[in-house]
């Protein structure tokens, strides 16, 4: 029988709060907002599929400055869950385990989301981006 003095596990006051913990929360609330993001890709979709009256009206709605606001909201979401998903399938993998591995993977993570989430901004919302 477990002693009742002590937690079963280890709580997060015994850690000192560090930036990895940090990008691992993240990594959960991302998985979140996309969750919820596929929500607003189901209401377009269900626009599309029910007629012009309601496509365009779902079309304005994500089409306004909120909706653009929080649709790059979504693109930063996916950006950063994905190059983290690969950060974590290199774990499962059995690489960059160690601390200071860990530690570079997790800058490296967010410098290359990040300029995932820019790349793809500049090129959906600038006009003639795209056109080379």
């Amino acid at each position: 029988m477990p002693r009742q003095d002590r937690p079963l596990s280890p709580h997060l006051s015994i850690y000192r709060f560090m930036y990895t913990m940090a990008l691992s929360i993240l990594h959960r609330i991302t998985g979140v907002w996309l969750a919820l993001g596929l929500c607003a890709l189901v209401y377009w979709l269900m626009g599309a599929a029910g007629g012009e009256a309601q496509y365009a009206r779902a079309t304005a709605l994500l089409g306004s400055g909120p909706g653009r606001a929080v649709l790059l909201t979504w693109l930063a979401a996916y950006c950063y869950h994905f190059v983290n998903g690969l950060r974590h399938l290199a774990w499962d993998a059995g690489f960059g385990l160690e601390r200071r591995a860990a530690r570079l993977s997790a800058r490296l993570a967010l410098a290359l989301a990040l300029a995932g989430f820019l790349l793809a901004a500049y090129l959906l919302l600038c006009p003639r981006a795209g056109a080379l």
